[in-house]
C-alpha cells in the first residue's frame, strides 16, 4: 500500500490520536454518512472495513428500535477513536438543511479525529457546501477504489 505525501500529511495527526487512545476500549471508527447512502456506499465502506477487522460504529447496525437516534449518535461519537465522513452527493444535499449529518459534522470538526472520504463527488463541490470539511485532506474514491480506501483506513486505526 502506498500513500501520497498529501495523505501522509493529512492522516498523521489522526494516527497520533489513535495511538494516544490505544489503551481505551473504543470503537475504531465512527461512520458519518447521509441517510440516503445507508444501503449503498456507506454499507459498502462499512462491510469493507469490518472485513479488515475494524470495529466500526454504523447507525444501521448500532441503533436499536426505540433508541433515541441523537443520543445513540452522541455516544457513538464519544466512544470512537476516529470518524470518517463519507462525502457523497447525498451528503452534500443534506448538509445545508442542518439535519443529523450536519450535527455529527459540527462535533467532528472540533478535533483531529476526522477523515473525509470523497465518493462520487469532488472536493470542489464539498467546498461549496462545507469549506471547513473541505479544508481537511482525506481520501477519494476518484483516485483509488473503495477497497483501497478501506485498506488505508484500516491501516490508520490498526494498533
Amino acid at each position: 500500500m502506498t500513500y501520497t505525501p498529501a495523505e501522509v500529511r493529512a492522516l498523521t495527526p489522526v494516527r497520533e490520536n489513535v495511538e494516544k487512545q490505544a489503551s481505551l476500549d473504543l470503537r475504531d471508527v465512527f461512520l458519518c454518512h447521509a441517510w440516503d447512502d445507508r444501503q449503498g456506499a456507506a454499507k459498502e465502506l462499512h462491510d469493507l472495513l469490518e472485513a479488515r477487522g475494524v470495529r466500526i460504529w454504523f447507525s444501521e447496525k448500532d441503533v436499536g428500535l426505540g433508541v433515541p437516534l441523537l443520543r445513540a449518535i452522541d455516544k457513538g461519537l464519544a466512544n470512537s477513536r476516529i470518524a470518517i465522513v463519507l462525502v457523497t452527493p447525498a451528503l452534500l444535499r443534506r448538509l445545508p438543511i442542518e439535519g443529523i449529518a450536519d450535527k455529527e459534522l459540527s462535533a467532528l470538526l472540533a478535533g483531529e479525529r476526522l477523515v473525509p472520504v470523497v465518493h462520487l463527488t469532488t472536493y470542489e463541490a464539498l467546498r461549496e457546501v462545507s469549506p471547513l470539511l473541505a479544508s481537511r485532506s482525506g481520501l477519494s474514491t476518484a483516485e483509488e477504489p473503495m477497497a483501497d480506501v478501506a485498506a488505508k483506513l484500516a491501516d490508520l486505526v490498526a494498533l
